[in-house]
């Protein structure tokens, strides 16, 4: 972890994301700036908590349903920040820069079918595989800059959104995810992995 000198995580009231900002401060390891957004964070009591425990920690106000809230979080962080960050080194991965999107293995339009296709979210499914379209666009732009840009399936994961009957826990996921973005590198740009490493289809 102390190849990450700042990261920066969306959706972290609760779930995937606060886990994330919990494991990177709880690190021994940890980042320098962990910068960690949330619609309204002043609700995520666990949050702010861990605001006040760990100095590095800054919270952003993000709603990716405002454009408003976008342009704001906007100036405080994102792209000239990775831009900076890639001049620094060479090669790919989080020792340089990186762009690593949340997906789901329900935006797989090649496992649509069959037992796959039981899950019948529209909205879901499309939102996802939108992002996935969105990742490969990043990829191809931000090569040149060595940029890593990959789209990451959580698991089926027991948290509001996810349920109670889901196949693993926050904690048993993130554990997966970080030690997949450990390992990353060029050959995993513009890819799609879950969180054990395996690759996925488009």
């Amino acid at each position: 972890m102390s190849l990450w000198k700042s990261v920066l995580i969306t959706g972290c009231s609760r779930g995937i994301g606060l886990q994330l900002v919990k494991e990177l401060a709880n690190s021994n390891g940890r980042p320098a700036t962990i910068i960690a957004t949330a619609r309204n964070p002043a609700a995520s009591t666990a949050l702010q908590n861990l605001s006040k425990t760990y100095a590095g920690l800054h919270i952003i106000t993000l709603d990716v349903s405002s454009e408003k809230s976008i342009s704001s979080a906007s100036e405080e962080a994102f792209m000239p920040l990775l831009q900076t960050a890639a001049t620094r080194s060479s090669g790919m991965g989080l020792h340089r820069a990186a762009v690593i999107n949340m997906s789901s293995v329900l935006g797989s339009i090649t496992l649509n079918f069959g037992d796959g296709a039981n899950f019948r979210s529209y909205a879901y499914r499309t939102s996802k595989a939108a992002l996935n379209m969105v990742t490969r666009c990043l990829a191809a732009d931000l090569e040149s800059s060595g940029i890593l840009c990959m789209s990451l399936h959580p698991g089926w994961v027991r948290t509001d959104m996810g349920g109670p009957y889901a196949d693993l826990t926050v904690e048993e996921s993130v554990s997966g995810i970080l030690s997949v973005l450990f390992s990353l590198n060029e050959q995993n740009h513009g890819g799609f992995l879950d969180y054990r490493g395996e690759n996925l289809p488009w």
